[in-house]
């Protein structure tokens, strides 16, 4: 195309842009500062694993400038964005401390991890989980957009779809990771464990007058301390409630609640006969056939 054909290429991109129901807020280089201004905080948190040499307070030197400006372009207000990184800088020691507990929780659940380095710097689910840690502070402080644009950062590069309102206790544990998705209203206690491919949503929606899902409602189940939900599992509703200390097995699909303790699996086909008696009696072990 011609410099003509362009110019008025973009008057009629411009004329619909216009005419759009998108907000025109000015948000270039946001991600990319969101990006940089996670990795900073997540190199203060652990500067020997850092991309390059930095110690902690070079890290947090940078992140300070970086969160500053993520959070005066979402919420134009410098004072409360100043007052709102305060907050968020003041709890980074006791992220710190979750983190080492989701690191154990790792390395005690997986035989196939040698060590804590190479759970910081081979598992995507401690990644998506530090970030999720760092965006949850700002979502509790009712930050808007910045904590989402975090963790779907964080999505992109792992996979794993932890949303920033979701609660999640200490101990927490992803194993593999790839596919887990988990809704804004959910709960998780302490010490869970989780595999591939398991979903944690919503049922249905209730619509409004405009059709539009009704938001800021309780979609997602509570999972007690230490559940054990296995690869491809999936758990929907907001009145669901998982027990401590159960299992759901493997391709589960659960909508409803499951007392402390017990075991859920899905049914299979089973020919064998052996098989299928060993599989009977596990399951009359306190377990919940669906």
């Amino acid at each position: 195309m011609d410099g003509e054909e362009i110019r008025q290429l973009a008057q009629k991109i411009e004329a619909a842009q216009r005419g759009t129901r998108v907000p025109q807020t000015d948000y270039t280089g946001f991600r990319e500062r969101a990006q940089r201004m996670t990795e900073r905080l997540i190199d203060a948190l652990f500067p020997n694993y850092a991309a390059a040499p930095t110690t902690c307070e070079q890290a947090l030197k940078e992140a300070d400038a970086l969160t500053e400006q993520c959070l005066r372009t979402v919420l134009r207000d410098p004072d409360r964005a100043h007052r709102v990184r305060d907050a968020l800088f003041s709890v980074l020691p006791e992220i710190r401390k979750c983190l080492e507990l989701d690191l154990l929780a790792a390395y005690r659940g997986d035989p196939a991890a040698r060590g804590i380095d190479e759970i910081v710097l081979c598992y995507p689910a401690f990644y998506a989980i530090a970030v999720y840690r760092l965006a949850h502070v700002l979502y509790c402080a009712k930050v808007p957009l910045l904590p989402r644009v975090m963790t779907e950062l964080a999505h992109t590069r792992t996979g794993i779809d932890i949303h920033p309102g979701a609660q999640i206790g200490e101990g927490f544990f992803i194993d593999h990771g790839t596919g887990v998705v988990i809704g804004e209203t959910t709960t998780i206690g302490s010490d869970v464990k989780i595999y591939q491919h398991v979903t944690l949503g919503a049922k249905s929606f209730d619509a409004g007058e405009d059709g539009a899902p009704v938001k800021g409602i309780k979609r997602h189940p509570d999972i007690g301390d230490r559940v054990v939900i296995y690869a491809g599992a999936t758990v929907l509703g907001g009145q669901t409630r998982i027990g401590s200390d159960s299992i759901i097995g493997g391709s589960v699909w659960l909508t409803h609640s499951v007392e402390a303790g017990k075991m859920v699996l899905a049914r299979a086909a089973v020919t064998d006969a052996t098989m299928k008696r060993d599989i009977m009696q596990s399951s009359a072990l306190d377990s919940a056939m669906l």
